[in-house]
């Protein structure tokens, strides 16, 4: 239904010039031949088959990385909104720009629309999913629910077969990786996330050794401070590779390492 406007509309979309601010700049387009009232028509009776456009999306050729592989980066993005008062299920967010950038929280009531998650790959940002996420629903586990349901698509298009190499999922900070590595097992993926600057793991229990002092024996290892050099030790594994951009580049590893309050073997394993 109402397919021309819809298509139209999605033409000025692509070829307006800077960002598009109201639904009257892409009526004024030149590529949107329409009424402005076709405009409003398409968006309020049209109807897109979101699952057939998945669907395409994961069948169109994918950019890969230097060894073939296929490269999903997940990660969150506020739609600030300070003038939206009646929007309902807004949550908090950080800005990072703009007049409210000066305040560390925008208030709950007048801060931004569900934040999208997006599932896109890589180099090419090319986005495959994006959804919102209603306040106080489980990141993981929506995460992992649409991982899972991008990979299968990209499986059924025929972007993965048997032999190829594992679709790498690269996660940005404040993601459970080890939980959703868990939740995605049985997929051809390997999961990747990224770390704060200032996190503090622990090494793994040590040997519980007699004390005739008496005591309660440790329940973690050693601390391993990101900041700190002196609290790492000698890594398991150091690799060093020559980038074009960045010079060289060199790559530790350190195994066993886990969170204090999770207390999870490998939570830092890369």
């Amino acid at each position: 239904m109402r397919g021309d406007a819809l298509f139209e509309l999605c033409d000025a979309l692509l070829c307006t010039d800077g960002p598009v601010r109201t639904l009257v700049d892409l009526a004024l387009a030149p590529e949107h031949r329409r009424g402005h009232g076709a405009l409003y028509g398409g968006l309020n009776q049209g109807r897109i088959d979101v699952a057939r456009l998945r669907r395409a999306l994961a069948g169109m050729p994918l950019p890969r990385a230097s060894d073939g592989r296929l490269v999903l980066a997940v990660d969150v993005s506020p739609w600030l909104r300070p003038n939206a008062n009646t929007c309902a299920d807004r949550a908090f967010a950080t800005p990072s720009a703009g007049a409210r950038a000066n305040t560390r929280w925008c208030p709950a009531g007048r801060t931004r629309w569900w934040p999208r998650w997006r599932v896109a790959a890589r180099p090419g940002q090319r986005v495959l999913e994006a959804l919102r996420l209603e306040p106080g629903a489980d990141v993981a586990a929506v995460t992992t629910v649409q991982i899972r349901e991008v990979v299968e698509r990209l499986v059924t298009a025929g972007q993965w077969r048997e032999g190829d190499p594992d679709v790498l999922v690269v996660l940005d900070a404040g993601y459970d990786a080890p939980r959703i590595a868990h939740l995605l097992a049985g997929l051809p993926v390997e999961i990747l996330g990224r770390l704060r600057s200032d996190r503090v793991m622990r090494r793994p229990t040590p040997p519980r050794v007699y004390d005739p002092k008496g005591g309660r024996p440790p329940k973690h290892g050693s601390e391993f401070i990101f900041g700190d050099p002196r609290t790492w030790g000698t890594e398991q594994a150091m690799t060093t590779t020559a980038t074009r951009l960045y010079g060289k580049a060199t790559a530790q590893a350190w195994d066993r390492l886990h969170s204090r309050l999770t207390r999870r073997a490998g939570l830092a394993r890369p």
